[in-house]
């Protein structure tokens, strides 16, 4: 890597608590032997034994010895196995793309790293795990796994570890209880109880305490569910209460292993000790994956005798007896469930023969979220309902299989496909979203307004990846779908998806035709447009008018740009403001105004990186490299197109499939292997191609204390440095960069709208900007604390 062009240090996801464990220096000590050498090391035990403990605690004292991240991905969420890739790419911050798999994007940005991968909980997904974990093995020599599951993946590689319980206490020999503190079942129960009962005293109860560890065997989620009961029982009560129900429930499971034996019957003890309202809402809990909020606790899980009223306290009480955990780290308040107790509250579900209604409610709550997720997108808010998909994209999964699972469900299912259009392009997940699309359609037959805005959202996103000729039979079908309903609407769908296909081919004529009759009608009726319409205003027509212009030399396409921009600034929308910066950038760079270009596209970058937009850095770095190539910066272009062709792997966006960039591309580099020569060429794009995401828009921006270019004849960007901005004036600008309109910040800052007006243009002219997208990407770079402060 060159001087100046430096990576970020490795990551991870690792919880807070990972290095925080009683007991297991011996299997600690042995899983760090393994994984030393095994390229697949599964940890195998009945449900509670404390695999995943171990395999976080081994994961995080190991972490220096995988330079390039230690990632945990946890898979009790996620029912559907052909999602696996899915749910591993998210996790390491990776897109993939509808023109490449998972895998193959995986394993292309793990080609050459050392990390380790933690798969957590495996086994009700354990056909989809080993097949994953063989073909990455397969590709990327440094990459390990440490697997968790109740039995072993069955791959070639593969060194299984059964984790054994707690060590106990031996039966029949008299110990004192200072001989009780080295057997490690005894050390949890007692750290468990002291936080319960801080006055328990080991000393006054080691001989019931060392009953209680053997009668549970020493497994760990056994000794924390009995611990519990310390708020309401003494040691001995639940003893002799355990000793009786555990006697009784075994005896109906002989099929299972005798530990998992005792483990069920202590969960199904747990259970008859709460209160029948208790019990309801376990059962009803368990249809949620990934966690909850109260509002949606009280939406799916009330009513049938239990009002929104009782669940506040029920699940403070679900807390108390350890069944539900508390995060309160985030806004709102999340809930959740350990994935046995979850189990078993489904079975419990299943039985009680209101499974289905449940779950409709679950189903219609998320379809819900994403109406609101929806009709606040294209709002300053856009960031915060973004947030909040990621948060519950579990729920939405789950809600999706229960959708698609009958025909008469599968239309609440593309709603919520649909309405998450924005998270879907947000985060490059188009792969998945075409995958649900897929499954849709297959149940949506008929010739109906449902089929056509299955097939022209599915038509949207194979352009957005430049997959033409996946892209043509689906808008052909949304033509004659569209002429048969005689629907506005529909029509000047079609016009828009035939505009965007002619930008592709390079037919800039057409696609100026199409995408001004396409903003014309949207425009026109913005009053009508319901939520069912895919598109919900004007602005990504505008967006690709303002492309193909550009691209076609058309004299309108500043106009067009600024037409663009204002539909975006006017709505506060920050995603849509960088992607109508970067085409202003392209109007510039067409018009053969190298350095106002190169100012723009590095705005909408900066812009983008306030809020994680993902989709646009692609297209805006590939552009920046052409203008620093025309500005004499060889090498630096050339890394910078090389960042370029790396993000877009990483996003599975076809460079071929999009005609303009693809040709402007090729002259680029041409140019550049004629200046460099080859090798120096192929030096400097490997570079470029190493840097993630982060780290490309980091160095196209140039920015201080970020990868930098160390070319000795390189100019200093020159930045608009900040003349004396009152406090007022900056409270101002921290308001635009969120978004913020005048008549909001009047209202933020309880002064007038006028005062407001003249505050922004006062912070114009200091800044000498003409615009509020200026004036947030210059707050953002210079005034709001970086994301690592």
């Amino acid at each position: 890597m060159a001087p100046g062009v430096v990576s970020k240090q490795a990551g991870d996801n690792l919880p807070a608590d990972s290095k925080e464990i009683v007991g297991r220096r011996r299997e600690a000590a042995d899983v760090r032997r393994l994984l030393s050498s095994a390229r697949v090391l599964t940890l195998t035990g009945p449900g509670g034994v404390g695999k995943t403990r171990l395999a976080v605690y081994v994961a995080a004292t190991v972490r220096r010895a995988f330079s390039d991240g230690v990632w945990l991905v946890q898979l009790a969420s996620l029912q559907d196995g052909k999602l696996l890739g899915r749910a591993v790419v998210e996790t390491l911050g990776v897109r993939a793309g509808a023109s490449r798999s998972s895998m193959e994007t995986l394993i292309d940005h793990l080609r050459g790293k050392q990390a380790l991968l933690v798969l957590d909980n495996c086994e009700h997904l354990i056909d989809a795990c080993a097949a994953f974990a063989d073909a990455l093995i397969r590709a990327v020599p440094e990459v390990r796994i440490l697997a968790t599951s109740r039995e072993s993946l069955g791959v070639q590689a593969e060194i299984r570890y059964v984790v054994p319980p707690l060590s106990l206490p031996p039966a029949g020999v008299d110990l004192t209880a200072d001989d009780l503190h080295r057997h490690e079942a005894v050390a949890l129960f007692f750290e468990r109880a002291k936080a319960i009962d801080p006055t328990f005293d080991l000393a006054a109860n080691y001989r019931g305490t060392a009953e209680l560890c053997r009668l549970v065997d020493g497994i760990p989620l056994a000794i924390e569910l009995a611990a519990v009961w310390l708020r309401v029982l003494s040691l001995d009560q639940i003893i002799d209460r355990l000793g009786d129900h555990l006697h009784l429930l075994t005896q109906g499971y002989r099929t299972a292993t005798p530990r998992h034996q005792t483990l069920r019957a202590l969960v199904g003890w747990s259970f008859n000790l709460c209160s029948p309202q208790e019990q309801v809402l376990w059962q009803r809990l368990s249809v949620f994956a990934g966690g909850f909020d109260l509002g949606a606790a009280e939406e799916v899980c009330s009513g049938d005798g239990l009002t929104r009223e009782d669940l506040l306290p029920l699940l403070a009480s679900l807390i108390d007896k350890s069944v539900l955990m508390f995060d309160h780290s985030g806004a709102p308040a999340r809930y959740g469930m350990l994935e046995m107790l979850r189990q078993y509250g489904a079975e419990r579900l299943a039985d009680s023969g209101s499974q289905g209604a449940v779950r409709d409610r679950h189903l219609d709550h998320f379809r819900r979220l994403a109406e609101r997720t929806q009709a606040g997108w294209f709002t300053p808010s856009q960031a915060d309902h973004y947030t909040s998909v990621v948060h519950e994209m579990p729920n939405f999964r789950v809600a999706l299989e229960h959708a698609l699972g009958d025909p008469a469900r599968t239309e609440a299912g593309l709603k919520i496909i649909i309405r998450l259009y924005g998270y879907w392009v947000y985060s490059g997940g188009f792969s998945e979203a075409r995958y649900w699309l897929d499954r849709a359609l297959q149940l949506v037959r008929s010739r109906n307004p449902v089929r056509f805005r299955a097939l022209a959202t599915e038509s949207l996103f194979a352009l957005m990846q430049g997959e033409v000729d996946a892209a043509k039979p689906l808008i052909a079908e949304c033509a004659a779908l569209a002429r048969d309903q005689h629907d506005g609407s529909a029509e000047a769908m079609v016009k828009f998806l035939s505009g965007r296909l002619a930008l592709l081919v390079g037919d800039y004529g057409s696609a100026v035709d199409q995408m001004e009759a396409a903003v014309g009608w949207y425009e026109a009726n913005a009053g009508t447009l319901t939520e069912d319409d895919v598109l919900q205003g004007p602005f990504l027509p505008a967006f690709y008018l303002a492309l193909a212009a550009a691209f076609g030399r058309d004299p309108r396409a500043a106009a067009f740009a600024a037409r663009c921009r204002k539909t975006a600034e006017d709505a506060g929308a920050q995603g849509e403001i960088s992607m109508g910066v970067w085409a202003s950038g392209m109007e510039h760079w067409m018009a053969g105004e190298t350095t106002r270009s190169v100012e723009l596209f590095r705005t909408s970058l900066r812009i983008g990186r306030s809020i994680g937009y993902r989709y646009s850095p692609a297209w805006t770095i590939e552009s920046l490299a052409w203008a620093t190539a025309a500005q004499g910066r060889d090498e630096r272009a050339a890394r910078l197109l090389g960042a370029a062709a790396s993000i877009r792997r990483i996003l599975g966006l076809s460079l071929p499939g999009f005609q303009p960039y693809a040709d402007a591309h090729r002259d680029c580099e041409a140019l550049l292997r004629a200046r460099l020569g080859e090798a120096a060429f192929d030096e400097a794009v490997e570079q470029g191609a190493g840097l993630d995401i982060d780290e490309a828009v980091a160095y196209a921006l140039e920015d201080p204390g970020r990868p930098a270019e160390a070319e000795s004849a390189a100019e200093p960007e020159q930045r608009p440095e900040a003349a004396e901005l009152t406090r007022r004036e900056l409270e101002v600008a921290g308001l635009i960069a969120q978004g913020a309109r005048n008549k909001e910040i009047a209202a933020r800052l309880v002064i007038s709208q006028r005062t407001a007006e003249a505050h922004v243009e006062h912070i114009l002219t200091k800044l000498g900007f003409t615009s509020r997208a200026q004036i947030a990407a210059w707050y953002v770079d210079h005034v709001a604390p970086s994301p690592q402060e």
